[in-house]
């Protein structure tokens, strides 16, 4: 009998056990499945945005082209203009994304302090003041303090502000904050080379050219030798 009432126990702790995991994983779904629609309407949203500036980029390159003196009508200017804007949205695409979108709850809770660099990260810009390309690569270290992210995601930072007009000294900055304020680490270190056609294609016209901007913050701006490890590691060979 007081095996009976012990095992009848026992099934009805187990048996609340269950339901308060079902009930847990209920909830877990309804606030997924209520995120997942948030996500679905602001992409609608976006993608509405989109099309109405996309008409409005088209009658602006038509203009531009007339303007140059170019026949609009002519076979190989027909699509020019939407195939400009539609360009022009893809290169500044980063206006539209966010790094809390892209890092999608990347970031994990582990116990490692040492320097994680990704270095060589390929990177495409438009300069600002002349809307022509520059381009070169980003290299990134930051110093955990207990929490890491996919290192994927660093690549897609650079891409989010890469992907608007900019220039190259507030490119270098703005990543490495949003690094910063993500993670918290000890410490963030960003260098950014790059090739800067406004100075190939047109003005001093210099082709061997690079220019080097650098973003230091925590450890790496106070601490010199963790600045000279970061620096040396990202060398070329």
């Amino acid at each position: 009998m007081e095996y009976q009432k012990t095992s009848e126990k026992n099934g009805v702790a187990n048996g609340k056990i269950v339901t308060d995991y079902l009930n847990g994983f209920s909830e877990l779904c309804i606030i997924e499945s209520k995120k997942a629609e948030l996500r679905k309407q602001e992409k609608s949203r976006r993608e509405s945005g989109d099309a109405l500036r996309l008409s409005s980029l088209v009658g602006a390159y038509s203009t531009v082209l007339k303007e140059l003196g170019e026949d609009t009508e002519r076979e190989g200017l027909l699509r020019t203009p939407l195939r400009a804007a539609k360009a022009m949205q893809f290169l500044t695409k980063g206006y539209q994304e966010t790094v809390k979108e892209i890092l999608n709850d990347a970031i994990f809770d582990e116990n490692h302090n040492e320097m994680v660099i990704v270095k060589d990260i390929e990177m495409f810009s438009l300069c600002e003041h002349h809307l022509v390309p520059f381009f070169g690569k980003v290299h990134i270290g930051y110093l955990p303090n207990n929490k890491v992210v996919g290192l994927s995601k660093l690549a897609r930072i650079v891409e989010i502000f890469s992907r608007r007009l900019q220039v190259q000294e507030r490119l270098t900055k703005q990543i490495a904050t949003a690094i910063s304020e993500a993670l918290e680490p000890a410490g963030v270190a960003v260098v950014i080379e790059a090739v800067h056609m406004c100075m190939v294609m047109r003005g001093v016209q210099k082709m061997n050219s690079k220019t080097v901007t650098s973003a230091m913050l925590g450890a790496f701006q106070e601490d010199p030798k963790t600045r000279e490890e970061f620096l040396s590691l990202t060398k070329k060979n």
